[in-house]
């Protein structure tokens, strides 16, 4: 029974902060920058403060299914839970299935699950993101670690094998920033 709130998480992720954002400034982030709904656009192109609300809003859509999904005791659950509200902002339906990445929705969830791999992992991302001024690379960098921090841990293997699957769902939607990345085009966090 617990498995029906994989529809409300689903829904939850369908969220569209970016788009709402960029819309009461009389943007379509879908048509400036990378063009993607998500924080890194939006704190390109409005500056750092919104970018930082957007992912704590998309945070919140991971973050709110796992910590339900604990409360009622049932870890797969919440793991199941996460994927789907990570799924709605990759693939809304009330947006013809064209979403963000995925990456601040796992980071949410991810420091309700995890939060002493995922505190590591926002280290590693500030320092990649300081360091190459890309946070697309950042990003792909914490997908990696998060699994392996986590295995590095101790979690039981169903629970490794969640993160690898849900962050190689993440990483997929990366597949035009990493060409990007090895042809020198990516956007850096200053320019739109």
């Amino acid at each position: 029974m617990a498995w029906l709130l994989l529809i409300p998480a689903y829904f939850l992720g369908t969220f569209p902060s970016a788009v709402w954002i960029a819309r009461s400034k009389g943007v379509d982030i879908t048509k400036v920058g990378s063009g993607n709904p998500g924080a890194s656009n939006i704190a390109r192109t409005f500056g750092t403060p919104w970018g930082v609300l957007v992912f704590v809003l998309d945070g919140l859509k991971g973050a709110i299914p796992a910590a339900v999904g604990l409360l009622i005791d049932q870890r797969p659950v919440a793991y199941g839970m996460v994927a789907a509200a990570v799924v709605g902002h990759m693939f809304p339906v009330t947006r013809r299935f064209k979403g963000g990445k995925g990456v601040a929705t796992m980071g949410g969830a991810s420091f309700v699950l995890q939060p002493i791999v995922s505190t590591c992992m926002l280290v590693l991302w500030v320092v990649v993101r300081k360091l190459t001024g890309k946070a697309s690379l950042a990003s792909l960098a914490i997908m990696v670690g998060f699994p392996v921090g986590v295995a590095i841990k101790g979690a039981p293997g169903w629970e490794i094998a969640a993160i690898v699957a849900i962050n190689g769902l993440v990483l997929l939607r990366h597949g035009e920033n990493i060409k990007r990345l090895l042809g020198g085009r990516e956007l850096s966090a200053s320019k739109g």
